[in-house]
């Protein structure tokens, strides 16, 4: 029975002896990795990406680190530095050249990276392995995030035994910086990381002020204080390749890039389902007279798609329906009446493939989406004992996304389709309707969990009748987590037959987005 603790003692020592050397060959890896490749606060991606060899040994390194038996505080605050920092390297090597790391799809708040057996995004590891943690906001001032607003990048790593020291330095020269604090006169500009990270900072300018003084040769004035837009652009080294779009003013933490983007794609190897609900009413007349018709379409749309590689994704979509008519006076709410009668029907009505590919890497909010619906069930189109519920014929539709970062709280999306619906051959029956819609969406960003906008579609219809419609509303999302979303939305439709029969219509829409990295 004695030699049982011995040996527990014994097992507790050879893993912490363990940790230890892992730890020890990561430190001086890293620590060669940054002399050789950081130039003047600038990475080299260039020759990084030309031999990635030493940088592929640091991220298995960081995968598989145990820090189960870790129980010193400099030691993990070093190592958490420092991956944080090669993670970002890493990310931009695998997608360089790039002009910004915003240009690539979900980099801090999507992608998962293994650190030490857990699987966390920048973002996680920023704010629950580092500020939660330890509750230090000089970590801002060494977590370089790879855009040239960030502090810089120094070429050493971050060890335990010269921690203090090392973070201590690195904030003193970055708050006396004149390019990341600039005074011009007695105005004072702040990064906008001060403003993104207010909490930690003491929540106000005046308490930002207190601290940046703390560190300055010359404190500050807080009379005129305000912030400047970050700069996005790649901290590459002069003479390396830039490609893509310049980012607006976006942040990390802010509003605008903490956001969920609909037209993007979404990252390798992550699960997307959405949930949209679609509640339709008609009411119509005889264009004499008041609205004396009602039609009311209950439509159930699941979406789900898997990341095949970062920039093209897979999945499926099914769609179900409950169909009412009848006379106005009745509610648009009958619909969910189950029973199948001659004015109500309900059923599966479309199931198909779908894809979603990102062309352009620089572009990573621009994407192509195509679904084939194949038509379930028969008679779909109504017959004298059932109405119609959806098209006899396959549905191919094909969406152009993109969205345009407006400032921090701001952005416009656009969509152009192609659609065709009842696809089979006309002497069956089969009408082949050609459209091709426009929707526009303006949103604001209140803040980082919640999204108010407004839309504005257009559908003609290319066909020897030409028809059209259009619609207009309001809606908003709510970011319960940042992996899970609700939706409303409230719009209004017209086309000619609804304007000359008196008539109106409207929609109430219910989303559920879940998201699983």
């Amino acid at each position: 029975m004695r030699l049982f603790p011995i040996l527990l003692i014994l097992i507790f020592l050879g893993n912490s002896n363990i940790t230890q050397a892992q730890l020890d060959s990561f430190f001086v890896n890293a620590d060669a990795f940054f002399k050789t490749n950081v130039i003047n606060g600038l990475v080299d991606y260039q020759s990084i990406q030309q031999d990635p060899s030493a940088l592929t040994i640091l991220s298995q390194q960081i995968a598989n680190t145990d820090l189960s038996m870790l129980d010193d505080r400099n030691t993990s605050q070093a190592f958490y530095i420092n991956v944080y920092n090669l993670l970002v390297i890493a990310q931009i090597v695998e997608n360089y050249p790039v002009f910004s790391p915003l240009n690539i799809t979900g980099f801090f708040d999507q992608q998962k990276h293994t650190i030490a057996g857990e699987q966390l995004t920048l973002n996680e590891l920023e704010k629950e392995k580092l500020l939660a943690t330890f509750q230090d906001a000089r970590f801002h001032f060494v977590l370089v995030c790879g855009a040239l607003d960030c502090p810089p990048i120094i070429d050493q790593a971050y060890l335990p035994n010269t921690l203090e020291n090392q973070m201590e330095q690195q904030t003193r020269l970055a708050l006396n910086d004149g390019d990341f604090i600039k005074v011009n006169g007695e105005e004072v500009l702040l990064s906008q990381i001060f403003e993104w990270y207010a909490k930690d900072f003491g929540d106000n300018k005046d308490s930002a002020i207190d601290f940046i003084n703390r560190y300055r040769s010359i404190p500050l004035n807080k009379s005129n204080v305000r912030f400047y837009n970050y700069d996005w652009t790649l901290n590459q080294t002069t003479g390396s390749q830039a490609t893509g779009t310049k980012p607006t003013s976006l942040s990390s933490g802010g509003n605008n890039a903490a956001r969920y983007v609909v037209s993007a794609s979404i990252p390798k190897k992550s699960f997307e389902i959405k949930g949209f609900t679609n509640l339709y009413n008609q009411v119509t007349g005889n264009g004499t007279g008041p609205a004396t018709d009602q039609a009311t379409f209950f439509t159930q749309n699941l979406s789900v798609l898997y990341g095949l590689s970062n920039r093209f994704n897979a999945g499926f979509d099914l769609r179900y329906r409950q169909v009412s008519f009848g006379p106005e006076s009745i509610s648009r709410f009958d619909v969910f009446n189950l029973e199948q009668t001659a004015s109500t029907r309900q059923g599966l009505t479309g199931i198909g493939p779908k894809i979603r590919y990102a062309p352009f890497s620089t572009l990573p909010n621009l994407s192509i989406q195509s679904t084939y619906w194949f038509a379930q069930g028969e008679d779909l189109a109504g017959n004298a004992e059932r109405p119609f519920i959806d098209f006899n014929g396959d549905i191919w539709f094909t969406q152009i996304f993109n969205d345009f970062s407006i400032g921090d709280n701001f952005s416009f999306f656009t969509e152009l389709d192609i659609l065709i619906e009842d696809i089979g051959k006309k002497e069956d029956g089969h009408i082949n309707r050609f459209s091709t819609p426009v929707q526009l969406i303006l949103s604001y960003f209140p803040n980082s969990k919640t999204t108010i906008y407004s839309l504005g579609a257009y559908s003609p219809y290319w066909q020897k009748d030409f028809d059209y419609f259009y619609q207009a509303g309001l809606g908003a999302k709510y970011q319960i987590t940042p992996k899970l979303e609700v939706e409303l939305l409230y719009t209004q439709f017209r086309n000619q037959f609804i304007l000359d029969t008196n008539g109106s219509a409207s929609t109430m829409n219910f989303g559920l987005r879940i998201s699983v990295f």
